[in-house]
């Protein structure tokens, strides 16, 4: 009689323990890839350095100047970025800056906003491309009168943390492309003279972070 009672109790036991792991909910593996929404907000005034070329344009509103189709730029970039999903390789945010550069005693403005992502290899390394859209406000030289257009640009960089709420932008490198003032606007031709400048800017300063 006792191992039948024996059988009887193990099986119970047995019965027992299965449906307890049955009600138990599964454990979810970690994975790296989860992201996690925080507010990461900073600030930056960095210089700029801006090779600017456009097809030669020999009228006397020309952007560049007359017969010139390349030429140094130089201003500012002030901006804010907000990366608000986190995860341990990487962070996603949206990137607002104004950009002001002067050359020749030509003017050219533009106010730009963007997805940004942000590579972490290491704990204060911090790789990061943007693709940005606006617009651009050009000005020549030789008269008062500006062009709005539109404007477009991709970008690539690194900060480097080197205290809780300060980093070191390392370099920062960027390609952008806008139609520009020019003779043919003053002509009558319309938008068919019209040139579009490219621009390749280089950027460096700090960041100042706020969280």
């Amino acid at each position: 009689m006792k191992l039948p009672l024996l059988a009887v109790v193990a099986g119970l036991a047995f019965a027992a323990v299965a449906v307890q792991a049955q009600n138990q909910p599964l454990a979810q593996p970690e994975t790296q890839s989860q992201y996690e929404t925080q507010h990461k907000v900073a600030i930056y005034l960095n210089p700029v350095f801006s090779r600017i070329s456009n097809p030669a344009d020999t009228g006397v509103f020309a952007f560049l100047g007359p017969g010139t189709t390349s030429r140094m730029f130089y201003g500012w970039d002030l901006g804010s970025y907000d990366d608000f999903l986190h995860s341990h390789s990487s962070d996603i945010g949206v990137d607002v800056r104004g950009s002001f550069l002067r050359g020749n005693g030509a003017h050219l403005n533009s106010f730009l906003v963007g997805p940004r992502f942000v590579f972490k290899p290491q704990a204060k390394l911090k790789p990061y491309v943007e693709g940005l859209i606006g617009v651009a406000r050009s000005r020549a030289a030789t008269n008062p009168r500006g062009l709005s257009s539109f404007q477009y640009g991709v970008l690539g960089g690194a900060d480097y943390s080197f205290s809780p709420h300060v980093d070191f932008r390392m370099v920062e490198i960027g390609y952008n492309a806008a139609q520009t003032i020019g003779s043919g606007v003053f002509t009558g031709n319309g938008g068919s003279n019209i040139l579009t400048s490219k621009m390749i800017n280089i950027s460096t300063g700090l960041v100042f972070r706020f969280k």
